[in-house]
């Protein structure tokens, strides 16, 4: 009897033993499968960084006009919005790793294309190809987290790592660009891309576990295409209206696009399984982190692309100079959004995201006192409280869109937070962008003056360069001086959105909670 019960503790004790060494390996195994996905938000965040401190570079080298500039910034943005949810829905469907995996080697191979463009309009194209396979990468990996951590404090934490590489990207890229931009040609730039992308595939094969919805229906290509014609239809017609007014193509392009969005939505109203199911929005937690994220994004995106051309054609900064400059924003960023869930419980959602927004708001309020000879204690504060307000929110509203679903709906779900985020970056370099270069193309030149250096501040700085000291010296002085009075309206209207938005969350977020553990 006695060594029956003595048997049957040990076993017990053994079975207990076993329990715990598994449950250990599998906590282990999900923690190394998100050091794979953060690689991926990783290569997403350096290329969108790294952009902006080549564009001086590609605008000397490729010759675009103001426009052409423009569209290179901002069609990655008009492709990815468009085709996210789409994708994030046939992840949902073939498996969120194939399809994270397949785009990571398409998003290397076309990186290799952007580097050797040799004309604008190759530019453009390769910079398109790229956002379809970016379009596969965000929503795979914030699916896979909601998959692999089920533990809510766990999965704000993960959801938190996730959020702070995205920042970290922001802090390695303008870095590792300004390096490779002082020492080689701007496509190196994009280059870097293929290193991050061969570790991820390579690692990622092996540590990455599989997730689907076992019930997915169809893939419906007409869903596809109203998504993709909509959302770039939409916001190409915005970007033109901002940059050159209305006109009888501009209306007729945005009536397209509404009405594209318009058969989109009453289409996955009536089908049995839809793309996106429209009833997520019925939840008010769900729907107010998606518009604040879009318009965060959008009151943010504009500065954020001319800050980079700021640093180095009117402080004279080199490029890994001005990379350096950025970093307060990411380093706030990663700071609070490694914190942001432990605190968003301990306060309120709202509280955090509304504060968050609120802090940046102010921060872009003070940039428009920037001059030509502003010091750095200035920007670099700005920037730092522009990183951690915008830690504190994007982390938040992350977690909120990913508890407010179901496993399966995941990729959908995720792919409707990035949809947020990349249409507001496409609308926010558009509408602020645009109001940047009004504004610089409307400066007075010396006599003789080429049109050409009324495209963009690059212009004006190669033509300076086969001019005379002293007409040289009043056309960059005219050029820099509208320049930084186009930054200071976009600054103001951005601090607007900003403050507004806060607002607006305050609201919608009322009595949102994150999930605790139990």
């Amino acid at each position: 009897m006695t060594s029956t019960l003595q048997h049957g503790g040990r076993s017990s004790a053994a079975e207990s033993s076993v329990d715990r060494a598994a449950e250990v390996e599998q906590r282990q195994g999900r923690w190394l499968a998100l050091s794979v996905l953060v690689l991926a938000v990783l290569l997403v965040a350096v290329d969108a960084t790294v952009l902006g401190l080549a564009t001086p570079y590609i605008s000397e080298d490729l010759n675009p006009s103001g426009t052409q500039l423009l569209w290179i910034g901002d069609v990655y943005s008009f492709v990815i919005a468009g085709l996210l949810v789409s994708m994030g829905s046939l992840g949902d469907r073939i498996g969120r790793k194939r399809i994270l995996l397949g785009g990571a080697t398409a998003f290397g191979a076309v990186s290799v294309l952007n580097a050797y463009a040799t004309t604008p309009e190759l530019m453009i194209l390769a910079r398109a190809l790229l956002g379809v396979a970016g379009a596969t990468l965000m929503p795979a990996t914030l699916a896979l987290i909601r998959n692999l951590f089920h533990d809510p404090r766990e999965r704000s934490l993960a959801v938190g790592v996730w959020g702070a590489t995205a920042s970290a990207g922001t802090a390695v890229g303008p870095i590792a660009g300004g390096f490779l931009l002082e020492h080689f040609w701007w496509g190196s730039v994009f280059l870097i891309n293929l290193p991050v992308m061969a570790v991820l595939v390579l690692v990622g094969i092996r540590t990455l576990p599989e997730s689907r919805n076992p019930d997915p229906g169809p893939w419906d290509l007409v869903s596809v295409v109203l998504s993709l014609v909509g959302v770039i239809a939409l916001v190409y017609a915005v970007k033109e209206a901002a940059t050159h007014g209305f006109t009888w193509q501009t209306l007729a392009t945005g009536l397209l696009g509404a009405g594209a969005l318009y058969g989109f939505v009453h289409r996955q109203l009536t089908m049995p399984t839809p793309l996106l199911d429209m009833r997520l929005f019925r939840h008010r937690g769900f729907s107010g982190a998606v518009l604040a994220d879009l318009l965060t994004v959008l009151g943010m995106s504009g500065l954020v692309f001319f800050l980079s051309q700021y640093l180095q054609l009117v402080q004279g900064r080199r490029p890994f100079e001005a990379g350096l400059a950025e970093l307060p924003a990411a380093v706030g960023a990663v700071a609070a959004g490694l914190v942001a869930g432990r605190v968003a419980r301990r306060f309120s959602v709202r509280a955090v995201v509304s504060g968050g927004l609120a802090a940046v708001g102010v921060a872009l309020a003070v940039l428009t006192t920037l001059g030509r000879s502003t010091g750095y204690p200035v920007l670099g504060t700005a920037l730092l409280v522009v990183g951690i307000g915008a830690g504190f929110s994007f982390t938040v509203t992350a977690d909120v869109i990913l508890s407010s679903v179901p496993k399966d709906q995941a990729g959908a779900a995720s792919a409707v937070s990035e949809t947020a985020y990349e249409l507001g970056a496409a609308l926010g370099i558009a509408l602020l962008g645009s109001i940047v270069t009004g504004v610089y193309r409307d400066f007075t030149g010396p006599a003789g003056t080429p049109a050409t250096a009324h495209e963009s501040l690059g212009a004006a700085v190669e033509t300076a360069a086969h001019m005379s000291p002293h007409t040289a010296g009043a056309l960059l002085d005219a050029a820099r001086g509208s320049f930084v009075h186009g930054l200071h309206l976009a600054s103001a209207a951005g601090a607007a959105i900003l403050l507004a938005t806060a607002a607006t969350a305050w609201f919608l977020l009322r009595n949102q909670k994150l999930e605790n553990a139990g």
